[in-house]
């Protein structure tokens, strides 16, 4: 299969104006299901800052170091006092400058997007073991059991921060709607009794859904088949030492096959408030299930 997932742009700052970036914006590509791509965008490291390229400041039983915020305390971090403040501001200054990206490279979300967490992943990406459903080497788009979005958007920064000039290797599969038509056949219905009990139980964070149940069964039952894993519509792409890249990753199906030191920023959006509404994830599943799903 031959896919035009990436579209590249010889961009080096994080805060407009861009250099070759359409007045308008780029919402209607990233939108389209592509990942935007700049090979010179590079997040530069402070002095001392290079000693955090190294996979012991991660607790081994956390997927990844987390910034939630100025008054909240580094997750899943090791270290001294100060060696965690210092980590926590390298990622403050992540989470700043990709929100200066973003506003840049879409100024048509900038009244709406709201700012979510910051991630630091030390971890090799061929060395992690883990259990098949959180296995992010296996086609999958974004969709989280505990933490429900209720059909918000996730807009995501990447940047690879390795010092050993090895790239971040993703596959790319299906546009969703092929996805979603694939396997939404399979999938359970939602069950409202059982979304209340998750949530009066602490499992989930909020109420989950009719669209974060099909999301979960869609992320699960896509990473189930291992004939879908192998056989699909896919393409592989690298994304090198250096660069950064932006995607709607609740929509753009994606495996992460190498790589190593990632920085990582989430936005939500409403799907409203999408240049295209009948673009995303929230449309495209109410139009193949015939009902409203943010319920």
């Amino acid at each position: 299969m031959s896919l035009e997932v990436l579209q590249t742009f010889a961009m080096s700052r994080w805060t407009a104006p861009f250099e070759g970036i359409p007045q308008g914006g780029l919402e209607g590509q990233v939108e389209s299901g592509r990942v935007l791509y700049f090979p010179s965008l590079s997040f530069a490291l402070e002095n001392g800052e290079q000693r955090f390229l190294a996979e012991h400041w991660a607790d081994i039983k956390a997927k990844n170091i987390s910034y939630r915020g100025t008054d909240q305390p580094l997750r899943g971090a090791l270290g001294n006092a100060k060696d965690l403040a210092e980590l926590r501001a390298m990622l403050a200054r992540f989470a700043e400058q990709s929100e200066s990206l973003v506003h840049g490279l879409f100024p048509r979300y900038r009244p709406h997007l709201r700012r979510g967490f910051t991630s630091y992943r030390t971890a090799q990406v061929e060395a992690r073991v883990t259990s098949w459903r959180k296995d992010d080497t296996r086609l999958h788009i974004d969709a989280f059991p505990s933490n429900p979005t209720g059909g918000l958007r996730l807009l995501r920064v990447f940047t690879n921060l390795n010092p050993f000039g090895r790239p971040r290797v993703w596959r790319v599969g299906e546009p969703f709607a092929a996805h979603a038509a694939r396997f939404l056949a399979q999938a359970r219905k939602p069950c409202p009794l059982c979304a209340w009990g998750l949530e009066k139980l602490g499992l989930t964070k909020s109420r989950r859904t009719a669209y974060d149940h099909y999301m979960g069964q869609l992320h699960d039952l896509g990473k189930a088949d291992l004939d879908y894993q192998r056989n699909s519509p896919q393409t592989t792409v690298e994304l090198a030492a250096g660069s950064t890249w932006v995607v709607f990753s609740d929509q753009v199906l994606h495996a992460v096959m190498a790589g190593q030191y990632l920085l990582e920023q989430t936005f939500y959006l409403d799907p409203l408030n999408l240049v295209e509404p009948a673009s995303g994830p929230l449309a495209i599943l109410e139009g193949l299930t015939g009902r409203p799903l943010r319920t």
